[in-house]
């Protein structure tokens, strides 16, 4: 068993819901996350909506899957990726579990 994280911007909330479908991995929770990303100082000084949260809406989904549903999962991710528009890809790790009840 691996817990898999996957991270995105809100707007791919869909994309990510049938991804998880296409990978036959049917128990995920999600939560509601903000994003952030480190600029330099001058970027926010110069920013004219600086009382603005620096955050943007981003979207983390988490399942507890099989080890042999992974490789198809990063598969379909790196496809989504690969004919991305924007500089936001779909981020996704995988860490092991060594005990669950």
């Amino acid at each position: 068993m691996k817990l898999v994280i996957v991270t995105a911007v809100e707007e791919f909330q869909k994309d990510i819901l049938n991804i998880f479908k296409k990978a036959n991995i049917e128990n995920f929770s999600s939560s509601d996350i903000d994003g952030h990303k480190n600029t330099p100082s001058l970027l926010k000084a110069s920013n004219w909506f600086s009382g603005e949260k620096n955050g943007n809406g981003s979207i983390m989904f988490f399942s507890f899957t099989k080890t042999d549903k992974i490789d198809g999962l990063f598969t379909i991710i790196k496809e989504f990726n690969n004919n991305l528009e924007t500089n936001n890809p779909i981020r996704a790790i995988v860490l092991p579990v060594e005990r669950f009840i």
